[in-house]
């Protein structure tokens, strides 16, 4: 291989073994400012996007073990890698929904595990991570709110029952 290819493969490796996930994207279709605008989205959301050569990306895909990208490495590829996928898919999202819905997305690759297109499209529609914290506190607080509930209950229950004792004795004296 070339000096200059594996220099290449260095950058994108290293990338991709700094980033939390993968993501594949067909840009055709794009126009250069569009792409530009892609990037900035994505560069404010924590994730950069990066035009690749799908052989390239293959070599570095097999190496990682991520067969399942092989597939979708035939059309003119650029990924996007990052820390936080749900960021970046809701950028993209976002941004599909003002261009046209591109660049298309293909799959991609968080952690170990292999990401279809519906996969991505669920991620972007995550509520906010402060929603989901929210919801999980809910949840949690459901059971001993009731359980608080239940007790005062019958904590009223027996005050009841002693007033009733005491109103008959009172007038059985």
């Amino acid at each position: 291989m070339r000096p200059e290819k594996e220099a290449i493969l260095r950058e994108i490796k290293q990338k991709v073994d700094a980033s939390e996930f993968l993501l594949l994207a067909d840009y055709r279709g794009m126009t250069v400012e569009q792409f530009s605008s892609l990037r900035a989205s994505l560069r404010a959301s924590g994730a950069r996007i990066q035009v690749v050569k799908n052989s390239l990306l293959r070599l570095v895909a097999r190496e990682k073990g991520w067969n399942a990208l092989d597939a979708h490495l035939s059309q003119p590829s650029a990924m996007v890698v990052g820390l936080n996928v749900v960021d970046a898919a809701k950028a993209i999202k976002k941004f599909q929904a003002e261009k046209q819905n591109r660049p298309a997305m293909k799959a991609g690759v968080l952690g170990d595990r292999f990401l279809s297109m519906t996969d991505i499209e669920s991620l972007a529609s995550l509520p906010p991570r402060e929603v989901l914290l929210a919801q999980l506190v809910g949840t949690v607080a459901a059971p001993m709110s009731r359980l608080v509930g239940v007790m005062s209950q019958k904590l009223c229950s027996i005050v009841y029952v002693l007033k009733a004792v005491e109103q008959k004795k009172s007038a059985a004296a």
